[in-house]
């Protein structure tokens, strides 16, 4: 007799049931899939890399950073700075809101569910370890699958300030982990510069 699924893995089943609506997509290894089920898979496999002790929490976060990101575009907001934080805040929030309704859905408790929300809304950062982990995780995924095609929109200047950006938001522990990726050549070239820098 087959045994019930763990509740984490019904959680997981849930965000990937959202994510797998992505109209967008991506090729892995030949296959198209939902851009945002990519995403969240990299999530999980980067966490269990980097904190293989990771909270139940953390690994929930995790799977949901990106949930139903195609919801809210980049172009409702104004272009610039401010019109980009704005974007950013609400995807924070839109995130938090949605994992915390799926999560309730499936009888987790409530200081679960609490502090998933406060980890997708990235609340301490540099100061709650879970936070920093989970952003740490973030510009982990982000150097390792998706910095080469960022950079063919952007000049080289722009890179490096954005590395610069990633950079500072990372633990020690992250630079580790970062400086032990297999980045591109273009990547790590830019890398050097911005630790030379």
């Amino acid at each position: 007799m087959n045994q019930p699924a763990s509740r984490l893995a019904r959680a997981f089943e849930r965000f990937d049931q959202i994510n797998a609506g992505d109209p967008r997509t991506e090729v892995v290894s030949d296959v198209s899939e939902p851009k945002e089920l990519v995403y969240a898979r990299r999530m999980s496999e980067q966490l269990d890399r980097f904190e293989p002790g990771a909270s139940e929490a953390l690994q929930l976060a995790a799977r949901a950073q990106h949930i139903a990101r195609w919801q809210i575009a980049r172009s409702e907001y104004p272009e610039g700075r401010t019109g980009y934080r704005q974007w950013r805040t609400q995807l924070m929030q839109h995130h938090a809101k949605l994992a915390s309704d799926l999560l309730a859905e499936i009888d987790y408790d409530t200081t679960t569910i609490d502090t998933v929300a406060h980890l997708l809304r990235k609340q301490g950062l540099k100061r709650n370890p879970e936070v920093q982990i989970l952003e740490d995780v973030v510009c982990l995924v982000f150097l390792e699958h998706y910095f080469d095609d960022f950079a063919k929109d952007h000049d080289h200047d722009k890179l490096v300030g954005i590395l610069r950006k990633v950079w500072v938001k990372m633990s020690e522990r992250g630079h580790a982990a970062a400086l032990a990726l297999e980045l591109s050549s273009g990547a790590s070239r830019l890398m050097t510069e911005v630790l030379q820098g």
